[in-house]
């Protein structure tokens, strides 16, 4: 109704969120599934499939922004019609965005989940995005009360552009931090203070070759430990015991595999 490229690109964006929730919906879903002949450490790799869909459909979405954009700037003339409702629209797609984001980051905290983190941070994005568009729209507003103003003809285009570069941002952002889950890059200092702290624990003399990984919610550490060889079995099994807790204490809910080897006091 209003030629608007600013809010078209806003609606785009907004409607491929729609279909990403739905995405992250059913890759939530799929991921809380417990492990199986099939998927021996679970289902969490799904999550970070989502997201890099997810990530995909916003640069697909910038793509035919840019596009738009530079027809309207070099090729050719759109008249804009700056109306109150234009910046009715615009003003309850903000409210809506930051009441989703807050939701979605809380529960993406709760439950350590990437694929909500995801969704958070595209609703987040939304708010500056559409208060961007919503600038965009008093600059034309503006321009048709002050004719000597040419430029502000163009800035709903302008508006657009930049709507694009943010999401392109958050994409690339998005998607590094979805590479990284999918080739099982550790998390930055987790596996030095996993090291520190098993090592502080009595009886345990080293601990070495600690592997740690991530798959969706579900953190992986691995390693092994130098123990007593003179002690019973079952007083290494309670030993382990004990380092799998103090791991959990520095990653919680972490699945921690410890393999005992002995040594000589």
């Amino acid at each position: 109704m209003t030629n608007s490229l600013g809010i078209l690109a806003e609606a785009t964006h907004s409607g491929l969120d729609l279909v990403a929730a739905v995405v992250t919906l059913v890759a939530v879903n799929v991921s809380a599934r417990p492990p199986d002949l099939g998927h021996h450490y679970g289902h969490g790799k799904v999550e970070n499939l989502s997201a890099l869909f997810e990530t995909l459909l916003l640069l697909v979405t910038c793509a035919w922004i840019i596009y738009e954009s530079i027809q309207r700037l070099v090729f050719r003339s759109v008249q804009v019609d700056a109306s109150i409702w234009a910046f009715v629209v615009m003003l309850v797609s903000v409210i809506i965005d930051y009441s989703r984001s807050g939701v979605l980051s809380r529960t993406a905290k709760k439950f350590k989940s990437q694929a909500l983190e995801a969704d958070a941070l595209h609703f987040r994005t939304d708010i500056w995005s559409s208060s961007v568009v919503i600038l965009g729209l008093i600059l034309v507003r503006l321009g048709g009360y002050l004719p000597g103003f040419h430029l502000t003809t163009q800035a709903d285009s302008v508006a657009a552009l930049t709507v694009a570069g943010i999401v392109i941002y958050v994409s690339i952002r998005l998607g590094r931090s979805t590479i990284h889950g999918i080739l099982d890059n550790a998390p930055a200092g987790l596996r030095e203070k996993v090291r520190q702290t098993v090592q502080s624990i009595p009886g345990v003399y080293d601990c070495h070759d600690i592997r740690v990984r991530t798959a969706g919610a579900t953190l992986f550490v691995d390693m092994h430990v130098l123990l007593d060889s003179t002690q019973s079995l079952g007083e290494a099994h309670r030993l382990t015991g004990q380092i799998e807790a103090a791991v959990r204490r520095v990653a919680p809910e972490a699945d921690v595999t410890v393999h005992a080897e002995p040594t000589q006091k």
